[in-house]
């Protein structure tokens, strides 16, 4: 009996203290924390991973995974691990407070609070930080060098924090002799003085391993080679006697001599060195005046052994094409061998019009008929099509350049591996137009190779999905999809091959409900040496020999049968191939019960071993280069996703964020499943608050978009969203939230989403514990149109959210999608919308999906948030949504935050429709006083001045 009485107690005393748990409110955003990126050393002893918040300052934390050592850095990012594994190199951002003040003050860009460079020393602890950073570099490879582009201030000594000591006297007089050694001039430069083009700044170089440093003055731009052996720069200079005004410098870390590459020259871009930097190469503009209306630009090389650099390529070289230019804009890069430089060319455009005034100039937009692109699309990339540039290489063993791209062949993409010889050449020229309103093109598809100066046809008029990752890292093979034979095809330079015929299993989408062909699940990658392409299903992996010799394999081997998902996570982002005998990292994701997982690939045999399915979602996976150990970020709906250690076949929590959680009333998340009225299985997730009482009535807020039941075990932290519902801030303070899934029947998506939502709120009111006389929907974009057709279909809710809806598919069917400048009857016809057909095919069907042709039968109080720069659904849509059920004398409001897009992009903006979204349900869900803007609205004139946000008594 005592032990009755005392269990009964505790109970009651837990039941007390989740009963005093506080409800969200809207004053917990912006220290609300997540983890983001995080970073493995390459012996896996170290980590580094930014604990973020919403607003304000985050932090870098650095942990010991061989004791407990741990270092927190205010307000550090961007880190990087040295390659000897003792240095973490970082930036720091200057206080929040400092940014948003400086932005009070409408400081102009350059006066705007800059990052700081820092180094933390591993072994010591001690940390070492430089103000006024402009950029900063690693070499890809030995990474123990950094250099740190600063803007050229008053230097003063460098910010030292240390877990062991602070403000020291060693540490004074280090930062006294750091002073004195960054301020001696670098080697060769004398008492030049500054020009614009580089002024105030300085180049400090690092050797993190050694301690020492070294300074360059006026520096605009550098690069390091691959192997962190070599460190090419440009300096500017202002000689008064000559023309010169800059020089393009080769440093060599090694041997720490300079090569002058060149002198002189108005312009410099595109530095480049080959990987084991013997070779440099840039482009330069020289001779013709600095402020030319155009400017030419031609191609130079160097090679350890000559005096300077030559050109290499101008406009007078052999093949070059005529009527182009040497593109500044396109990148240049050594082949990995050296043997073949990569550049960009461009059409030589005419310069800008000045013999006009402004006042005198037409401004004018001609739509043609015949125009690949429309007007709109035309204008929204005129930047890109100015800055356009096309492939081209230079041999230097046939000594001879080549054209790879052009305007009839602008998409051009080479294999990792594929030396700046094998490319792949994608063209949809005269086929354009059709992308109006399917929503793709048709392409030709062609290989090239620089060496014999061949284009070979891979395939023409391609219906399908061709991608650069696809492309063999050799370039020996073409990988694309066929929409049509459903199957994928490699091109080896000689046949075309169907390398997945020998798979019985869809290889596309299964559940594809849109009227256009399925999508492919995708290519997971290529094996070591070309010798298979791993190629996704639903569920599993498959390895397929591309020469069509061997059969393809099923590594992954149950996941149809068992409903598991399998799928890559990259580790490695200099792996070119998926090597077969290295740990490869894949998810686990178990479609029925939505638990998740880590498996790994090693010799094509799997092992779950790394974390067997759990109630969790797991990501965020990171592996150490050259030891197995990972770590990753676990998280549920009730548990914010802290990252994990694992090595040794043991489990490490190193985070522990959000502990404020815990004072207040959470949440639980599960799935709910239901019938349908047309009596298909259904699916969704079913929120209620932790102190849930299943003798008590809740409102219930039902939010939809497509499918989210795969988000069962997601995190969803309380924050100001663009224009979703708020789950986790509406369930702690009372409401049950329900997400159900969707899936669609061509030409009726209203009827599909009343099939699907209606049924499932039905199915919901059921439950003793729901008040189903107060229901609301929320939506947005694609879920905003459904709450509007929703509320012209049932009288079942009392309350509705409509953001960004699609009002009128008539009028929306030939608009722009401003944003991209895109037409949207591809939309309609082929995608998203699911109408299948033209509207002058059926024109029923869009009336019968417009909620405004059905608008008298609205009874549902609803707002609408629609705003003038929305580039997706024109605001327009919402006016005639509004204006229609004013006019019908429904209550309906309206939300238009000025220069705002398709989704609140201002945080401001976002913590703003949290509180009138809290108030509005509140107010018809709840029974709460309702505020003032629902009421009486807010007159143009105070606009400003009174947001109605204040209570009506």
């Amino acid at each position: 009996m005592k032990k009755l009485i005392l269990l009964l107690a505790m109970l009651a005393g837990v039941i007390t203290c989740i009963a005093q748990k506080k409800p969200l409110d809207h004053s917990v955003y912006d220290s609300w924390q997540s983890i983001g990126k995080t970073i493995i050393s390459n012996n896996g002893q170290w980590v580094a991973y930014i604990i973020t918040v919403q607003e304000g300052d985050d932090e870098l934390v650095v942990q010991s995974t061989v004791n407990n050592s741990k270092t927190v850095i205010p307000r550090g990012y961007e880190a990087g691990f040295t390659s000897d594994n003792a240095t973490l190199i970082f930036k720091v951002k200057p206080l929040f407070q400092d940014i948003r003040n400086a932005k009070i003050k409408k400081k102009k860009a350059d006066e705007m609070p800059r990052d700081s460079f820092a180094l933390l020393t591993l072994a010591t602890g001690k940390i070492e930080k430089y103000p006024n950073l402009i950029s900063l570099k690693t070499p890809k490879e030995s990474n123990i060098w950094v250099a740190g582009l600063f803007k050229n201030e008053p230097v003063s000594k460098p910010k030292y924090q240390s877990d062991k000591t602070k403000d020291s006297l060693k540490q004074i007089i280090d930062s006294l002799q750091y002073v004195i050694g960054s301020l001696a001039p670098a080697k060769g430069e004398g008492k030049d003085s500054i020009t614009d083009h580089g002024r105030n700044n300085k180049l400090l170089l690092f050797n993190t391993a050694t301690g020492t440093s070294l300074t360059f003055k006026n520096v605009s731009e550098y690069i390091f080679n691959k192997k962190g052996t070599d460190l090419l720069l440009e300096q500017t200079l202002d000689l008064k006697d000559t023309a010169i005004t800059s020089r393009i410098v080769l440093y060599h870390l090694l041997t720490k001599k300079t090569d002058t590459l060149l002198r002189g020259g108005n312009d410099f871009k595109s530095l480049a060195l080959s990987d084991d930097g013997s070779q440099a190469a840039f482009v330069a503009q020289r001779g013709a005046k600095a402020k030319a209306l155009t400017k030419y630009y031609t191609l130079w090389h160097f090679k350890q052994g000559m005096d300077s650099a030559r050109i290499l390529v101008d406009t007078l070289t052999p093949n070059f094409r005529s009527g182009d230019r040497i593109s500044e804009y396109g990148k240049v890069s050594f082949s990995r061998s050296g043997e073949r430089l990569q550049f960009a060319t461009g059409p030589a455009r005419p310069p800008k019009d000045t013999s006009l005034l402004d006042i005198d100039k037409v401004n004018v937009d001609i739509w043609n008929y015949k125009d690949d692109y429309l007007q709109p699309y035309q204008l929204q990339n005129q930047k890109r099509e100015r800055e356009r540039s096309y492939t081209a290489v230079y041999d230097f063993n046939l000594q001879r350049m080549m054209p790879v791209g052009s305007n009839n062949l602008p998409a051009v993409y080479e294999g990792t591996l594929a030396d700046a010889r094998y490319y792949v050449a994608i063209t949809d020229t005269g086929r354009r137009i059709a992308s109006q309103w399917a929503g793709n093109t048709r392409k030709d598809v062609y290989k090239v190779d620089v060496a014999n100066n061949q284009y070979i046809p891979a395939i023409l008029n391609l219906d399908g999905d061709i991608r650069a990752s696809w492309i063999s890292p050799s370039g020996k093979y073409i990988l694309w999809y066929d929409n049509t034979k459903r199957h994928y095809q490699v091109f080896d330079g000689h046949t075309t091959l169907n390398i997945s015929a020998g798979i019985k299993v869809p290889l596309y989408d299964e559940e594809n409900d849109v009227p256009d062909a399925p999508s492919p699940y995708g290519v997971m990658g290529w094996q070591d040496g070309d010798s298979r392409i791993l190629i996704y299903d639903r569920y599993d992996i498959w390895a397929v020999d591309p020469t069509g010799r061997t059969t393809p394999v099923n590594l992954t081997v149950n996941g149809r049968k068992n409903k598991i998902t399998y799928r890559y996570m990259p580790t490695d982002e200099e792996e070119d191939f998926i090597k077969a005998a290295n740990k490869t990292v894949l998810s686990i994701f178990d479609n029925t019960s939505k638990q998740s997982g880590l498996a790994i690939l090693e010799n094509n045999k799997l092992s779950t071993s790394l974390q067997p399915l759990q109630p969790l979602y797991i990501s965020q996976v990171n592996k150490a280069k050259n030891e197995p150990v990972y770590t990753y970020t676990k998280e549920s709906y009730t548990q914010s996703p802290d990252l994990y250690l694992q090595q040794a076949g043991s489990e490490r929590k190193l985070s522990g964020i959000n502990p404020q959680q815990a004072n207040y009333n959470w949440g639980t998340a599960a799935l709910y499943q239901w019938k349908t009225f047309s009596g298909k299985p259904a699916t969704g997730i079913i929120y209620k608050p932790e102190n849930f009482d299943s003798t008590k009535k809740y409102p219930v807020i039902l939010y939809f978009y497509e499918k989210l039941s795969d988000n069962l075990y997601k995190y969803i932290p309380p924050a100001p969203t663009p224009s979703r519902l708020n789950i986790s801030f509406f369930v702690s303070r009372g409401y049950i939230v329900m997400t159900p899934d969707i899936s669609y029947t061509i030409g009726y998506p209203a009827k599909s989403a009343y099939d699907y939502i209606v049924s499932g709120a039905q199915a919901l009111a059921k439950n003793s514990w729901v008040d189903s006389k107060h229901m609301g929907i929320q939506g947005q974009s694609w879920g905003g149109i459904q709450v509007a057709q929703l509320v012209t279909m049932t009288d079942m809710f009392a309350a509705a959210w409509s953001g960004a809806p699609v009002a009128n598919m008539t009028s929306a069917y030939g608009g722009i999608r401003w944003q991209t400048g895109m037409n949207r009857q591809f939309q309609y016809e082929k995608t998203q919308s699911r109408i299948g057909a033209t509207l002058w095919d059926k024109p029923e069907l869009y009336i019968e999906n417009s909620p405004l042709f059905h608008l008298p039968q609205v009874n549902t109080p609803m707002v609408i948030m629609a705003n003038d720069n929305d580039g997706a659904v024109p605001w327009y849509q919402g006016i005639e949504l509004f204006t229609g059920m004013r006019r019908l004398g429904k209550q309906v409001w309206m939300l238009n935050y000025n220069g705002e897009e398709h989704n609140l992009m201002q945080r401001k903006n976002r913590k703003d429709i949290q509180i009138r979204e809290q108030q509005f349900f509140d107010w018809l869900l709840k029974g709460d006083k309702p505020a003032k803007w629902l009421i009486e609205g807010v007159p143009a004139v105070d606009k400003g001045n009174s947001w109605g946000l204040e209570t009506v008594h």
